[in-house]
């Protein structure tokens, strides 16, 4: 099925915004995942599973509500660890693995892509609650993906930077 301009714009924002924090990702060594430095509150490891539960949440669950695919996407335990408003744990034990969360964080967005070109114009502009940024509809839900994701790429640059790393260019 072809694109609507504005869903190809939705995607192209999506998935330039995952190859940007894959890039602040790719030179951290897994054993960092769950460092705090510098006082911070937040690590690596939080901000990837807050990003995989959002994408999923924005891009899946609010344009067509929890399918049986998702069970295979992530567990509720998953989703309940890193929710808006949980408390990122540094203790490596009470988490997953951080291999396990980057499996999640691509299945979450392979199935975003997938299922993405099967939503129509119509769909896309029934009203969501809450609203997001651009529109309060269903369509406003994808294009804040995009822009949240940027928003945890800064906090992962920074962490990045924090634990010693140069800047991505």
């Amino acid at each position: 099925m072809a694109l609507t301009a504005r869903l190809e714009i939705a995607c192209k924002q999506i998935e330039f915004a995952r190859q940007y924090t894959l890039g602040l990702l790719k030179d951290i060594d897994q054993a960092e995942w769950f460092a705090q430095p510098g006082g911070t509150t937040t690590h690596l490891a939080w901000q990837v599973g807050h990003l995989a539960m959002a994408e999923y949440g924005l891009c899946l669950f609010r344009q067509r509500g929890r399918q049986p695919v998702d069970m295979e996407l992530m567990s509720s335990k998953f989703r309940k660890t890193f929710s808006r408003g949980t408390t990122p744990n540094p203790d490596p034990a009470r988490n997953p693995n951080p291999a396990d969360i980057l499996q999640v964080f691509q299945r979450v967005h392979d199935q975003v892509l997938e299922e993405l070109p099967g939503f129509t114009d119509e769909q896309l502009d029934e009203p969501i609650d809450p609203p997001y940024a651009v529109c309060a509809t269903r369509m406003g839900a994808l294009y804040f993906c995009s822009h949240h994701e940027m928003i945890h790429a800064g906090q992962i640059g920074l962490l990045r930077r924090l634990l010693g790393k140069s800047p991505v260019r």
